[in-house]
């Protein structure tokens, strides 16, 4: 999850403590929070970004001490805000920061905004969304050097790729929008680009809004064509979450309530899935796999609140798990 503390889109050191902590938590894999492959890509001044060298610097100091002292492997989300960029964060109501405050003008597939708050982005250019492939292929490049285990595109919660998907923010007349072929366009360029920086013996997924729970929106059907198209360009799974385009939505967020999104793509697009969103308690996690409901269970606002998370569940499901040595004795002991 986005921690809103870094420095001209470096790591700081409250990184080192946040992803180190969680490099022991015994989970399978550990993604970073969405990594900005530009400046105006960033949600806000203080978010993370591997556009430049001294990014890269940065984050590789984190990620070597990660793999130094933890026994998972450390993952990075690649993305880009586009209309969604120059905010505030959460705890400051995520409020737009103008040019004038050291904010910037958002960017988007067209010119309409996120919220009613929100201003209109400038629509891209042709010439920038070519430039945009190219950021986020060399951002894959730097990921590659710094030796990331996997990489995740991010292309959900109304973000910039969610917003060229969607037919409620993508409202260009050329030939990156109007059909779902052409509104799939953009983020398949991005993905193919990605997948030739990125060396073949390891993985990369894309994360989804699967719906956007809005009428006329992108939807679950769309998300499994997108999803096939994604799969024939070496797609290794499908982070399914949803929402997040739209102001006022009408959905009840209930336990588990993206499970079945995930498996609709999981049995219609024939691709691994990862499973999302209030997913809190060990035998919940262990029944969406036993189920095949996905395949893989991943958990954010949960590892925050207790990052030893995986250590109590394998306690609970009577599993294996290997744990740091400077730890072991702190263990319970049962006669």
């Amino acid at each position: 999850m986005c921690q809103y503390s870094a420095a001209d889109g470096c790591m700081t050191d409250w990184h080192l403590m946040h992803l180190g902590q969680l490099s022991v938590s015994g989970a399978g894999i550990l993604m970073t929070e969405m990594t900005n492959v530009e400046p105006v890509g960033r949600i806000s001044p203080n978010c993370l970004g591997l556009y430049s060298d001294d990014n890269e610097t940065a984050a590789k100091k984190v990620i070597d001490s990660c793999d130094k002292f933890g026994k998972i492997p450390v993952g990075v989300q690649l993305a880009h805000a586009g209309r969604k960029a120059s905010t505030k964060p959460p705890w400051d109501d995520r409020k737009y920061i103008s040019p004038d405050e050291g904010g910037w003008q958002p960017v988007g597939p067209s010119a309409t905004a996120s919220s009613d708050r929100s201003p209109k982005p400038r629509e891209l250019t042709l010439g920038e969304i070519s430039g945009l492939v190219d950021a986020f292929a060399q951002s894959a490049e730097r990921a590659r050097r710094i030796g990331f285990a996997a990489i995740e595109i991010h292309a959900a919660h109304g973000y910039l790729l969610h917003q060229f998907l969607s037919p409620l923010s993508n409202q260009r007349s050329d030939h990156y929008g109007g059909s779902l072929e052409n509104r799939m366009r953009f983020p398949l360029e991005v993905f193919a680009a990605v997948r030739e920086q990125w060396p073949d013996s390891k993985p990369i997924g894309v994360r989804i809004s699967a719906t956007d729970w809005v009428s006329g929106g992108w939807d679950i059907d769309d998300s499994v064509e997108f999803a096939r198209e994604l799969k024939a360009l070496g797609c290794d799974w499908i982070d399914v979450s949803s929402g997040g385009l739209v102001q006022h939505l009408d959905v009840v967020a209930k336990p588990g309530y993206q499970v079945p999104l995930a498996a609709q793509i999981r049995h219609r697009a024939k691709i691994p899935t990862i499973a999302v969103g209030l997913i809190t308690q060990a035998a919940q996690a262990e029944e969406i796999i036993r189920s095949k409901s996905a395949d893989v269970v991943a958990l954010a606002r949960t590892m925050l609140y207790n990052p030893r998370w995986p250590w109590h569940a394998a306690k609970e499901l009577g599993a294996s798990i290997e744990y740091p040595q400077q730890y072991l004795r702190c263990l319970p002991v049962f006669a």
